[in-house]
């Protein structure tokens, strides 16, 4: 098996190449098709996914049996200032590894967001539910989806959200600094959504992956809260002693409209290779069990 991590740099692509070098994760043994497989990173600055020459030459020299597309911009406000840089890594670079994992007969899992939905509802969305986008990066990552479904027959969608992990920047770090800097916090109490580890998602991106079960899938935590619930959270398994006091989107000004709930059902994942996603609040106190501050 040869697989390819495109954005192998990030918090996902990371969690990935460590649990494919392993042969588990913090859920169990990974895939038996995916142990021993010969793995390859692309990202930034070596590979532009928006440029489709380059695209295309990288993966017919690599001819990988599996492309696991972690790449994207995403910086929503950064999105919302500049549509066209949106547009190259969030769409057109998805429609690049399509076309080129077509081309060499290769699966194509593409991780995609909440954002695609609106943000208005009132229960979970489910991979059924109408999206529509409320902002650039959404709307970015939207048509990213649809030129997926377009060029490549053997494509897997993956929405998930929140992400956190043990690489890179994410909220679970941010509020560790602030609450150790600061000793309060804001946070914001109207935007609902499900906390999910990148630990998890990776065991669950290989077992889609490893199948023949096409389509759109959720993969996020079990449970919801609101960032302010997160945060209180985070604080307390950390053992800050740091106030938190919720606020509102409206006293935190932005360019980008957030989705104010935007928790996903993982129905598809329960219908096809199994959800053995967590709950937000056991994953999180793994995480803590597991991250070495300062590493």
């Amino acid at each position: 098996m040869k697989v390819l991590i495109v954005g192998c740099k990030g918090q996902l692509g990371r969690e990935l190449t460590k649990i494919l070098a392993a042969g588990r994760s913090e859920l169990g043994d990974i895939p038996a098709a995916f142990r021993g497989a010969q793995v390859t990173g692309a990202d930034l600055p070596d590979l532009d996914i928006a440029d489709k020459d380059a695209v295309s030459a990288f993966v017919q020299a690599e001819r990988p049996d599996v492309i696991l597309n972690c790449a994207a911009m995403t910086n929503v406000d950064g999105c919302e200032r500049d549509p066209d840089a949106a547009m190259k890594g969030n769409a057109i670079g998805p429609r690049n590894l399509a076309r080129a994992a077509e081309a060499v007969g290769a699966k194509l899992l593409h991780v995609s967001t909440d954002y695609v939905f609106a943000g208005d509802g009132k229960k979970p969305y489910s991979e059924w539910d109408v999206c529509c986008p409320q902002s650039a990066y959404g709307a970015s990552k939207y048509l990213g989806e649809q030129y997926v479904r377009e060029f490549c027959s053997r494509y897997f969608i993956v929405r998930t959200a929140w992400l956190y992990g043990y690489e890179g920047g994410n909220f679970v770090k941010s509020i560790l600094r602030k609450a150790r800097a600061e000793g309060a916090l804001t946070v914001v109490n109207d935007q609902r959504g499900n906390p999910t580890s990148a630990a998890d998602l990776a065991h669950h991106v290989l077992k889609i992956a490893a199948s023949e079960e096409y389509g759109v899938y959720h993969c996020t935590a079990a449970g919801e809260c609101s960032w302010y619930d997160f945060a209180c959270k985070i604080v307390e398994l950390a053992g800050i002693p740091c106030t938190v006091t919720p606020c509102t989107s409206d006293d935190y000004p932005s360019p980008t409209k957030r989705p104010a709930y935007s928790a996903l059902d993982n129905r598809m994942l329960r219908c096809t290779v199994g959800d053995e996603m967590r709950h937000w609040e056991d994953a999180l106190r793994s995480f803590f069990q597991n991250y070495k501050e300062g590493e």
